[in-house]
C-alpha cells in the first residue's frame, strides 16, 4: 500500500474525475428538454461512486470494483463518516450505473428526477469535502 503522500495522490485522482462527472452532469441539464437524462443520473452517481472511493483509498480500506453505492458506504467507517444518503438514495445511484445505462424495461428517468440525482451527488460531495483535510484538498 502506498505511503501518506501516495495515498493523497490517489485520492486526489478519485476526487478529479468525480468533479469532472459532476460538471458533466450538471451542464447537461441545462440542455433542458433535450437533456439525455439517463446520462445526467449516471454521471451524479458515478461522482458519488468515486467521492466515496476516494475516502476508502485515504481510510486504507481495499474495495472490489464494483457500482454498487449501498456496498461502499458500508465499507466506511462509521464512526468518523456520517453521510446521511439514505437507503433508497443508495439504491436509485445504482441503479443509474447499472439498469438504466442500458435498454431494458424501465421507465424513462423525467428531468426533475436527473435534477434530484445531481442535488444527491453535490450533497454527498460537500459531506465528504467537509471531511478532508486541507492538504488532501489542496491541488
Amino acid at each position: 500500500m502506498p505511503g501518506n503522500k501516495g495515498l493523497i495522490a490517489v485520492a486526489r485522482e478519485w476526487m478529479t474525475k468525480a468533479e469532472n462527472d459532476l460538471k458533466t452532469a450538471v451542464h447537461t441539464l441545462d440542455l433542458g428538454k433535450e437533456c439525455p437524462t439517463d446520462m445526467v443520473c449516471f454521471h451524479a452517481q458515478q461522482c458519488v461512486e468515486k467521492y466515496l472511493k476516494a475516502v476508502l483509498v485515504l481510510d486504507g480500506i481495499d474495495f472490489p470494483k464494483i457500482h454498487d453505492i449501498g456496498e461502499l458506504v458500508a465499507l466506511l467507517p462509521q464512526e468518523s463518516v456520517n453521510l446521511d444518503i439514505t437507503v433508497e438514495e443508495q439504491r436509485r445511484l445504482t441503479e443509474y450505473a447499472t439498469v438504466t445505462r442500458y435498454p431494458g424495461d424501465y421507465e424513462p428517468i423525467s428531468l426533475v428526477e436527473a435534477r434530484e440525482a445531481v442535488e444527491i451527488a453535490k450533497r454527498i460531495r460537500d459531506k465528504i469535502r467537509n471531511l478532508l483535510s486541507k492538504e488532501v484538498l489542496a491541488p
